[in-house]
């Protein structure tokens, strides 16, 4: 058994230094080489690690005998031919040598490593060289399926089965397909195929030749390849398209999956393309004849039609009145006030309405409609329900910064100005004297039939107490009251609750030359009433000015009666009145 364990060099040796030994005649050069030229082409090198072919010589029950043309045969387990239940002997199968010599001094082969040293040999190849190879798909594993190449388990992601989204990957599993190679990883040992490679090499050649009889206008099959919110992506044979949302129908839809479902094959129109034809605008909706081609002939301006309210903005309502065939009711025809409100207010998505046509346009296809029209015009007999004078309750819808709008009735708003609001109080802005939706009553002050405005008041409503104050705390009236604020230029004093005095500041002296202050009581004399504009003005000062007026009069009328005054007497007369007017 040794002999046959020997190198081809130790064997050349030996058989030399043996036929010296025995006196035989050495060998020629030329037979020696001659020798070692069979030995090399039939002798296997049990230490080299390179697959071989062996043949099949023998089969026990569990084990295959294999001839590699070595020193003796080799081993292999029948489990690594699982792949092959029809192995017989004589049948070719590529081996590895796994160990040169057992403990029983058996050489023993592989074939499972043969086939993976094989497998990747044809693996790199097919890559570089792009050769498309067969697979058989294993099972599905997590974002792809596992398949079988050459005994490798390759991944084939779930984006490379097809070039459409699959949503059945079973369908494919315990499949024999076409791949091709498209990525190793010699440092981990993964390969990665793709079927979508080999699809998307033919579609290319199909969308050349689509692409260049592409013309507006055009009619082609296609089949829906994905759904959008916006629209739907048409599959033409390798070139796509997009119907858009407005062109899938007529009639208004909140979806395109209300039309069409996936895979659904439909005839569309080509519409528009770029340039490069790689943008392509398709339509749905224009193989069929426009609704409005279908509209009643006799429909006319003043005509009432039912429809379905299919679209709300705040500007108004879209109401279908038959099979895309639409109007609009402006927000202002859906009621007689001018108070505008959001349509909302009115319909909701799924009402069916009365309308009147206001107006149609065959031509642009356009049409609107009113609801108020269809109830009487709250002016045709406004004069009879507010004349001027009379006395009515109404709700404050808005206010303005000069006023407030009142509803007396739907479609009758009135107007009450600010300085109509109130007889006393002084308002900066309405919104300090009412809010929206409080009850006010009001008297009609104007009514403008044609300009379809109405004028109120509601202070006058009362009687105006400014008459009776104007008696009470008239001009040269005296009143007790006490300084409320120090002000710009003077004071304020609070006569009543609705009157509220200024008093100047040189108004403000007192008698002993002070001057009054915050919290100061004292009395009074109105020297301004202004009951138009509610103005009153007050003053101190005059009470004790009014008194030293009075005597300088009268001094004055003594020294013109008194027996022949010299100019002296008057002069000292005079300086001794001024001197107590001046407190002296």
């Amino acid at each position: 058994m040794a002999e046959e364990t020997k190198t081809q060099e130790e064997f050349l040796a030996d058989f030399n230094w043996h036929n010296y030994e025995e006196g035989i005649d050495p060998v020629e050069d030329a037979v020696l080489e001659e020798f070692e030229k069979l030995v090399s082409e039939n002798f296997v090198d049990t230490e080299d690690d390179t697959v071989v072919e062996g043949t099949i010589v023998f089969l026990t029950e569990r084990e295959a005998i294999i001839d590699i043309n070595a020193k003796s045969e080799g081993v292999i387990s029948l489990n690594e031919f699982r792949y092959n239940p029809d192995l017989k002997v004589g049948d070719k199968v590529e081996v590895l040598v796994d160990i040169r010599e057992d403990k029983t001094g058996q050489l023993v082969l592989s074939h499972r490593k043969a086939r993976v040293i094989k497998a990747w040999d044809r693996v790199n190849s097919a890559h570089e060289t792009g050769e498309i190879v067969n697979g058989f798909v294993k099972c599905r594993t997590k974002g792809g399926m596992i398949v079988d190449v050459f005994g490798i388990e390759a991944f084939l992601p779930g984006s490379q089965i097809d070039v459409k989204p699959i949503r059945d990957y079973d369908q494919y599993v315990n499949k024999t397909m076409e791949f091709k190679v498209v990525k190793i990883n010699h440092e981990f040992k993964n390969v990665v195929v793709s079927h979508k490679a080999l699809i998307e090499a033919d579609i290319e050649i199909q969308k050349k030749e689509i692409i260049g009889q592409l013309e507006k206008g055009q009619v082609l099959e296609g089949i829906v390849k994905n759904i959008t919110s916006y629209g739907v992506f048409i599959d033409l044979g390798g070139v796509d398209g997009l119907v858009h949302i407005t062109d899938l129908s007529w009639s208004r839809i909140n979806h395109p999956n209300e039309i069409v479902e996936l895979d659904q094959k439909l005839n569309v129109v080509i519409l528009d393309f770029d340039d490069k034809k790689s943008r392509i605008q398709l339509g749905l909706k224009q193989l069929s004849a426009h609704p409005w081609e279908a509209l009643d002939a006799d429909l006319k301006v003043g005509d009432q039609v039912k429809g379905k309210v299919v679209v709300i903005a705040d500007y108004g309502a879209f109401i279908e009145v038959s099979q895309g065939v639409e109007g609009l009711i402006h927000v202002s025809e859906m009621s007689w006030s001018t108070h505008l409100r959001s349509a909302q207010d009115f319909v909701k998505i799924g009402d069916v309405v009365d309308a009147v046509v206001l107006t149609l346009d065959r031509e642009d296809r356009k049409m609107s409609l009113g609801i108020k029209q269809l109830t009487q015009d709250p002016w045709t007999d406004i004069t009879t329900k507010y004349p001027v004078a009379s006395k009515h309750t109404g709700t404050v819808r808005n206010f303005t910064n000069f006023g407030v709008f009142l509803e007396l009735e739907e479609g009758i708003d009135g107007l009450i100005y600010i300085s109509d609001l109130s007889w006393t109080k002084k308002i900066k802005h309405p919104s300090d004297f009412v809010t929206v939706g409080d009850k006010l009553e009001v008297v009609v002050l104007e009514l403008d039939v044609d300009g379809r405005k109405i004028s109120l008041g509601h202070k006058q409503t009362q009687d105006n107490p400014w008459d009776k104050y104007e008696a009470e705390f008239g001009l040269g009236t005296v009143h007790t009251a006490t300084i409320d604020e120090m002000v710009d230029k003077g004071a304020t004093v609070t006569i009543n609750e609705d009157i509220v005095a200024f008093i100047p500041s040189r108004h403000l002296e007192k008698e002993d030359g002070s001057k009054l202050k915050k919290g100061d009581s004292a009395e009074f004399k109105i020297i301004e009433f202004n009951k138009d504009f509610k103005r009153v003005v007050a003053s101190h000062t005059a009470l004790f000015r009014e008194e030293e007026e009075k005597n300088v009069k009268a001094a004055a009328k003594k020294a013109a009666t008194a027996d022949k005054p010299t100019l002296g007497d008057a002069n000292n007369a005079l300086q001794a009145l001024k001197d107590k007017m001046e407190g002296k």
